[in-house]
Protein backbone atom coordinates (compact mmCIF):
# COMPACT_ATOMS: atom_id res chain seq x y z
CA UNK A 1 0.00 0.00 0.00
CA UNK A 2 1.13 3.51 -0.76
CA UNK A 3 2.46 4.94 2.53
CA UNK A 4 1.49 8.48 1.63
CA UNK A 5 -2.10 7.36 0.96
CA UNK A 6 -2.26 5.41 4.22
CA UNK A 7 -1.02 8.40 6.21
CA UNK A 8 -3.53 10.71 4.53
CA UNK A 9 -6.44 8.33 5.18
CA UNK A 10 -5.30 7.79 8.77
CA UNK A 11 -5.06 11.55 9.36
CA UNK A 12 -8.52 12.13 7.92
CA UNK A 13 -9.97 9.30 10.02
CA UNK A 14 -8.40 10.81 13.14
CA UNK A 15 -9.83 14.23 12.31
CA UNK A 16 -13.24 12.72 11.60
CA UNK A 17 -13.19 11.02 15.00
CA UNK A 18 -12.21 14.25 16.75
CA UNK A 19 -14.96 16.18 14.99
CA UNK A 20 -17.53 13.50 15.85
CA UNK A 21 -16.46 13.41 19.50
CA UNK A 22 -16.79 17.20 19.71
CA UNK A 23 -20.12 17.17 17.90
CA UNK A 24 -18.68 19.47 15.25
CA UNK A 25 -20.79 18.53 12.23
CA UNK A 26 -19.30 21.23 10.00
CA UNK A 27 -15.75 19.92 10.52
CA UNK A 28 -16.95 16.32 10.20
CA UNK A 29 -18.60 17.13 6.87
CA UNK A 30 -15.46 18.96 5.70
CA UNK A 31 -13.18 15.99 6.45
CA UNK A 32 -15.68 13.50 5.06
CA UNK A 33 -15.86 15.47 1.81
CA UNK A 34 -12.06 15.54 1.68
CA UNK A 35 -11.92 11.77 2.12
CA UNK A 36 -14.61 11.23 -0.52
CA UNK A 37 -12.71 13.46 -2.93
CA UNK A 38 -9.53 11.48 -2.27
CA UNK A 39 -11.39 8.24 -3.02
CA UNK A 40 -12.90 9.63 -6.20
CA UNK A 41 -9.57 11.01 -7.42
CA UNK A 42 -7.74 7.74 -6.75
CA UNK A 43 -10.42 5.37 -8.00
CA UNK A 44 -9.01 4.91 -11.49
CA UNK A 45 -5.35 5.03 -10.45
CA UNK A 46 -3.99 1.49 -10.14
CA UNK A 47 -1.28 2.65 -7.74
CA UNK A 48 -3.23 5.01 -5.48
CA UNK A 49 -6.58 3.23 -5.32
CA UNK A 50 -6.82 1.00 -2.26
CA UNK A 51 -9.64 -0.54 -0.22
CA UNK A 52 -8.44 1.27 2.92
CA UNK A 53 -9.73 4.60 1.65
CA UNK A 54 -13.11 3.16 0.65
CA UNK A 55 -13.57 1.18 3.85
CA UNK A 56 -12.74 4.29 5.89
CA UNK A 57 -15.20 6.36 3.86
CA UNK A 58 -17.93 3.79 4.50
CA UNK A 59 -17.03 3.59 8.20
CA UNK A 60 -17.77 7.29 8.57
CA UNK A 61 -20.92 7.33 6.44
CA UNK A 62 -23.90 8.36 8.56
CA UNK A 63 -26.46 6.33 6.59
CA UNK A 64 -26.02 2.55 6.51
CA UNK A 65 -27.83 2.24 3.19
CA UNK A 66 -25.39 4.76 1.69
CA UNK A 67 -22.46 3.01 3.34
CA UNK A 68 -23.36 -0.40 1.93
CA UNK A 69 -22.43 0.29 -1.72
CA UNK A 70 -19.21 1.96 -0.56
CA UNK A 71 -18.32 -1.14 1.47
CA UNK A 72 -19.17 -3.28 -1.55
CA UNK A 73 -16.85 -1.19 -3.71
CA UNK A 74 -14.13 -1.53 -1.05
CA UNK A 75 -14.69 -5.29 -0.98
CA UNK A 76 -14.25 -5.49 -4.74
CA UNK A 77 -10.93 -3.67 -4.50
CA UNK A 78 -9.84 -5.89 -1.59
CA UNK A 79 -10.65 -8.98 -3.65
CA UNK A 80 -8.66 -7.58 -6.59
CA UNK A 81 -5.53 -7.36 -4.45
CA UNK A 82 -6.37 -10.57 -2.55
CA UNK A 83 -6.14 -8.84 0.84
CA UNK A 84 -7.69 -11.16 3.39
CA UNK A 85 -7.36 -8.49 6.09
CA UNK A 86 -9.56 -6.09 4.17
CA UNK A 87 -11.89 -8.79 2.85
CA UNK A 88 -12.54 -9.95 6.42
CA UNK A 89 -13.10 -6.51 7.95
CA UNK A 90 -15.21 -5.20 5.08
CA UNK A 91 -17.33 -8.35 4.87
CA UNK A 92 -17.89 -8.13 8.62
CA UNK A 93 -19.07 -4.53 8.28
CA UNK A 94 -21.40 -5.53 5.45
CA UNK A 95 -22.77 -8.39 7.55
CA UNK A 96 -23.48 -6.00 10.43
CA UNK A 97 -25.44 -3.68 8.15
CA UNK A 98 -27.49 -6.54 6.75
CA UNK A 99 -28.16 -7.80 10.26
CA UNK A 100 -29.30 -4.33 11.40
CA UNK A 101 -31.62 -4.10 8.43
CA UNK A 102 -33.12 -7.54 9.10
CA UNK A 103 -31.58 -9.20 6.06
CA UNK A 104 -30.44 -12.32 7.89
CA UNK A 105 -29.59 -14.44 4.83
CA UNK A 106 -27.33 -11.74 3.39
CA UNK A 107 -25.84 -11.07 6.82
CA UNK A 108 -25.02 -14.74 7.25
CA UNK A 109 -23.46 -14.96 3.79
CA UNK A 110 -21.25 -11.93 4.44
CA UNK A 111 -20.33 -13.13 7.93
CA UNK A 112 -19.28 -16.54 6.58
CA UNK A 113 -17.14 -14.85 3.93
CA UNK A 114 -15.59 -12.66 6.63
CA UNK A 115 -14.91 -15.76 8.71
CA UNK A 116 -13.20 -17.57 5.82
CA UNK A 117 -10.89 -14.62 5.23
CA UNK A 118 -10.28 -13.97 8.92
CA UNK A 119 -9.00 -17.53 9.36
CA UNK A 120 -6.13 -16.60 7.02
CA UNK A 121 -4.98 -13.61 9.10
CA UNK A 122 -3.79 -13.14 12.66
CA UNK A 123 -6.43 -10.74 13.96
CA UNK A 124 -7.86 -12.60 16.94
CA UNK A 125 -10.16 -9.72 17.89
CA UNK A 126 -11.78 -9.59 14.47
CA UNK A 127 -12.10 -13.37 14.41
CA UNK A 128 -13.85 -13.28 17.78
CA UNK A 129 -16.24 -10.52 16.63
CA UNK A 130 -17.09 -12.51 13.52
CA UNK A 131 -17.73 -15.68 15.55
CA UNK A 132 -20.06 -13.74 17.87
CA UNK A 133 -21.97 -12.41 14.88
CA UNK A 134 -22.21 -15.85 13.32
CA UNK A 135 -23.60 -17.21 16.58
CA UNK A 136 -26.37 -14.58 16.58
CA UNK A 137 -27.25 -15.36 12.97
CA UNK A 138 -27.42 -19.15 13.18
Amino acid sequence: MNTKLYKKVHTLATELMKAAEKGNQAKFDEYYTELKTLCDENEHDSVKNHPVQWETLADFCDDTEEALPIYEKALGYAEEIKSNDFIASISYAIAIIHQQEGRTVKALRSAKYADESAKKIGDAGLQQDIKKLLNTLT
